[in-house]
């Protein structure tokens, strides 16, 4: 499940929730208890379960099988 972050509109403080997308997201401040929040848009993170595709982003100088397209000539 992601995380989701939420603004209470009352006193401002962000929070972040574990959530299914489609829940609806009516949650209470943990900090005034208010139930006057807004989801944010937060940024996310990605990463590969393949440790060789570290290797192959722009800029590095090989790929571990040697044909890459990246490689510089």
């Amino acid at each position: 499940m992601p995380i989701f972050e939420y603004r209470c509109k009352r006193c401002g403080h962000v929070t972040a929730f574990l959530e299914k997308p489609d829940s609806g997201g009516r949650h209470k401040c943990e900090k005034c208890g208010s139930t006057a929040t807004e989801k944010l848009l937060s940024a996310f993170a990605a990463h590969s379960a393949n440790p060789a595709a570290k290797s192959a982003r722009p800029g590095s100088d090989s790929c571990p099988t040697g044909t890459c397209p990246l490689t510089r000539p």
